[in-house]
C-alpha cells in the first residue's frame, strides 16, 4: 500500500507501527543473500561458504553531529556510510544494514522522512539492503545506529594484526578535509550564532564540505586491490585521524611505523582553510579524523604494483616494534613519537 507523505503531522498522530511502515517503504531487496528483511522479529540471511562480517557505530547529537548545520539528509547518508566503511576495512562486500534511531518530540514526521531519504539514497549508492531495526523515544534529541554486514571468502578478508617489519604503509585519497570541513561549518555557526544576519560564508569550499557532510566509503578498494594483484597484510579506515590509526595497526600488528610527512599531500581547499585558522594541514590529517579513507599496508615486494595508482599513496613503512611509532619531518630533520589525540568520545577533556 503506497504511504501519503504529502501531509504534515506528529509523529504521535502515526505511531510506532506507522512510522516503520512509512520509513521502510522503499526498502528494496537487491542481494540473493536476503532471505527476510524488513517485516519479522529478525533478518534471516543466506552465505554458503561465506564469512559474515558485522559492524555497528553509534551516532548522538550534539556529540557526533549538531543539527544547527547538519541537513537530515545529509546525516543519513552519512550514518551509513561510515558504517560501510568498516565493511570495506575489512575488504568484505557491505549487503545489508539495520537502522535503529530514538527520537525526541521536537521532530515531525517529515524530519524523519528526510533523515531516512539519506539512508535510502546510501542504501542505493552502496548495493545494501536495509533489512530491519528498532524505533524509541528520547528525552535528548536524536540517537542513531547502525549495524552493517558484510561478506567475504576467508581468503580475502584483512585485519589490523597482519602488518610486517618492512612492509609499506599507503593510504587511499586525501586526509584533513572532513576536520577542516567541520571547523569552517563550526566558524560560520558561531557567527551566525553571534549575529543572525550574517549570511554563512561557505562559498569556494565545496569539497571539505563535503568529506564532512557526505563522506563516500571506499567501496572501489577491494576491486582495485584485485585488478593489482595486491592483498593488504593490515587495514583500517580512518575514522579517528591518521596518527590514532597509525598506532592502531602498530599495536594490533606487533610492529612500528615511519610515517614521512613530505609523503603526505593535500587538497587546495584543505591547504586554504588550514592558511585561515592558522593550523598545519598536517595537523588536521594526523589528528582530524572522519575521512573514512583506508590506511593499509603491503609487502614491499608489491612497491611497483601501486606506486602510480591515482588513488593510494605510500606514506611510509613498518619497522620492528621497539623501534617505536615515528613522524619523520619533512627533510628527515626530526622524529616525531605519533600520539593518538584524534577523537575519542570518551576523554573529559
Amino acid at each position: 500500500m503506497a504511504i501519503d507523505r504529502g501531509k504534515s503531522g506528529e509523529l504521535a498522530e502515526i505511531g510506532e507501527f506507522g512510522l516503520i511502515k512509512r520509513i521502510t517503504a522503499e526498502a528494496k531487496i537487491k542481494n540473493e543473500s536476503t532471505l527476510k528483511g524488513v517485516g519479522d522479529d529478525a533478518a534471516v540471511l543466506n552465505y554458503p561458504g561465506k564469512r559474515v562480517v558485522v559492524s555497528t557505530d553509534l551516532l548522538m547529537e550534539g556529540i557526533h553531529f549538531n543539527l544547527v548545520y547538519v541537513p537530515l539528509k545529509h546525516l543519513g547518508y552519512k550514518a551509513v556510510s561510515v558504517n560501510v566503511s568498516d565493511i570495506c576495512a575489512m575488504n568484505a562486500i557491505p549487503r545489508q544494514i539495520t537502522v535503529s534511531i530514538a527520537i525526541s518530540s521536537k521532530f515531525t514526521v517529515e524530519a524523519i522522512d528526510e533523515l531516512y531519504a539519506g539512508i535510502h539514497l546510501a542504501c542505493g549508492h552502496y548495493g545494501v539492503d536495509l533489512v530491519g531495526g528498532d524505533t524509541t523515544s528520547s528525552l535528548t534529541g536524536l540517537t542513531i545506529s547502525i549495524t552493517a554486514i558484510g561478506e567475504a571468502d576467508e581468503a580475502d578478508l584483512v585485519y589490523r594484526s597482519g602488518a610486517k617489519p618492512t612492509d609499506l604503509l599507503c593510504v587511499t585519497g586525501d586526509l584533513g578535509g572532513a576536520y577542516l570541513g567541520l571547523q569552517l561549518l563550526e566558524r560560520e555557526n558561531e557567527l551566525f550564532r553571534l549575529n543572525p544576519t550574517v549570511q554563512p560564508q561557505l562559498s569556494g569550499y565545496d569539497y571539505i564540505l563535503g568529506r564532512q557532510l557526505k563522506p563516500e566509503a571506499r567501496v572501489d578498494m577491494r576491486e582495485i586491490f584485485k585488478s593489482l594483484n595486491v592483498k593488504p597484510t593490515s587495514m583500517i579506515d580512518i575514522s579517528d585521524g591518521l596518527s590514532s590509526e597509525i598506532l592502531h595497526l602498530c599495536e594490533d600488528s606487533g610492529v612500528g611505523c615511519r610515517l614521512y610527512e613530505e609523503r603526505l599531500s593535500f587538497d587546495p581547499q584543505v591547504q586554504k582553510m588550514a592558511e585561515e585558522i592558522n593550523i598545519n594541514p598536517l595537523v588536521a590529517a594526523l589528528n582530524g579524523g572522519e575521512d573514512y579513507e583506508l590506511l593499509f599496508t603491503i609487502p614491499v615486494q608489491d612497491h611497483d604494483k601501486v606506486r602510480n595508482h591515482p588513488d593510494i599513496t605510500m606514506i611510509g613503512h613498518m619497522t620492528k616494534k621497539e623501534e617505536g611509532a615515528v613522524l619523520v619531518t619533512s627533510g628527515g630533520v626530526q622524529e616525531i613519537p605519533l600520539q593518538a589525540q584524534g577523537w575519542n568520545p570518551l576523554k573529559n577533556d
